[in-house]
């Protein structure tokens, strides 16, 4: 039984430890451990998808823990091994390792540090600092400004836009208005339409869905998410949620808690009244009410087509890899390898959401540089290395 049970584990942390198109034949294996940490080098990744490839294009794969620990059978041989988080497209690393037939080897902590791959930028907030935990995981995001937003050659240099809470004021916009500057809606629907990602805090929501320096209601004027998809109101009352839930088993697996209590520490945050569960994502949660939401599925069809960030010229390609489980993963590769990747049936684009959208995260808390955001730190961490 307790060999059954060590089979069972290893087969669901890994595709398998035989080739996916042959599974009879037998393959001499090795592990390969480690931890992934962040550019910073002290902070681990949980979540993180570690996998490697054979000759044949068939991919082992296993996930890092919360403690960003991680453990993969693979075939022996000179390979490389892939780090990633999100799809791949942002944030990845790629390790030359030397695995070894019934041998376990060990990756240097300084090779499995998370790689910074996308180019990122920030409007600046006034209750939210987003930007400050960015560096302080090492990474680097550009500041613009609202104006900035008007120029669609601008913010498509870039591959993912943070909108901060309080970015919308009369001193950034230039106007008591910014509900009618259609001009900024049309690009960020274009961003995003073109893989460009976005993350969104608190009264940053009429970035999405309308307002002028918030969202007073479900009808405002402006967006470019519609009413239908997303309803939000600044009714919330300043005070402790307690009891929430990380309703995402992803999310809960790589932060390594699935409750946590938030602290809304200043009145008229946005709650969310209604919203599509086709087209949203709930990731956190207080009983029925969503607190954290995410999407893959925006398009717009009238939206031009436009180069955005850098993935279009860094020769990768984001693909979803389906396995003989049927457990598929969405990993980012080298374009060189996609004819062999092609010939086992996997497919251009991710396993889930619509092909060309970026991510938009949504979250109806955020950070304070200087205070004690408690368990919603980590959980912002991860927005950020996952859009």
């Amino acid at each position: 039984m307790l060999c059954s049970l060590v089979l069972l584990v290893n087969c669901k942390g890994d595709d398998s430890v035989t080739p996916e198109e042959n599974p009879t034949k037998v393959v001499s294996t090795g592990k390969v451990e480690g931890r992934v940490f962040a550019k910073n080098g002290t902070k681990p990744i949980g979540g993180a998808l570690v996998f490697t490839t054979d000759g044949q294009s068939n991919i082992y794969h296993t996930y890092s823990g919360a403690d960003g620990s991680f453990s993969l059978t693979a075939p022996e041989g000179s390979t490389t091994l892939h780090i990633q988080t999100g799809d791949g497209k942002n944030f990845r690393s790629e390790v030359p390792v030397t695995i070894k037939k019934n041998e376990t080897i060990t990756v240097a902590a300084t090779d499995s540090k998370l790689d910074q791959i996308a180019k990122m930028a920030y409007i600046k907030g006034s209750y939210d600092e987003i930007e400050a935990i960015i560096s302080s995981l090492g990474y680097a995001a550009t500041e613009i400004t609202y104006q900035d937003l008007k120029n669609i050659n601008t913010i498509s240099q870039y591959d993912i836009i943070f909108l901060n809470c309080g970015s919308r004021t009369y001193a950034q916009t230039g106007t008591s208005s910014p509900s009618n500057d259609n001009n900024v809606y049309s690009n960020l629907s274009t961003f995003v339409s073109n893989g460009g990602s976005l993350y969104s805090s608190d009264w940053a929501s009429a970035y999405l869905v309308g307002g002028n320096t918030n969202t007073a209601s479900c009808n405002a004027p402006g967006g470019f998410i519609n009413d239908n998809l997303l309803c939000l109101k600044d009714i919330g009352a300043s005070g402790a949620y307690t009891g929430c839930s990380v309703s995402n088993p992803a999310l809960a697996t790589a932060l390594g808690f699935n409750t946590l209590d938030i602290d809304y520490d200043m009145g008229s945050w946005e709650k969310i009244q209604n919203y599509d569960p086709t087209f949203w994502d709930v990731l956190v949660q207080k009983g029925n009410e969503p607190l954290m939401i995410r999407t893959g599925h925006y398009t717009n069809p009238s939206a031009p087509q436009t180069p955005v960030g850098t993935s279009l010229n860094n020769n990768h390609i984001t693909i979803c890899h389906h396995t003989a489980s049927g457990n598929n993963i969405t990993i980012t590769i080298n374009q060189n390898a996609w004819n062999a990747h092609q010939a086992h049936g996997d497919t251009m684009g991710p396993c889930s959401g619509n092909s060309s959208s970026g991510n938009i995260y949504y979250t109806t808390f955020h950070n304070h540089a200087s205070g004690n955001i408690g368990k919603a730190g980590p959980i912002l961490e991860y927005v950020i290395l996952n859009l």
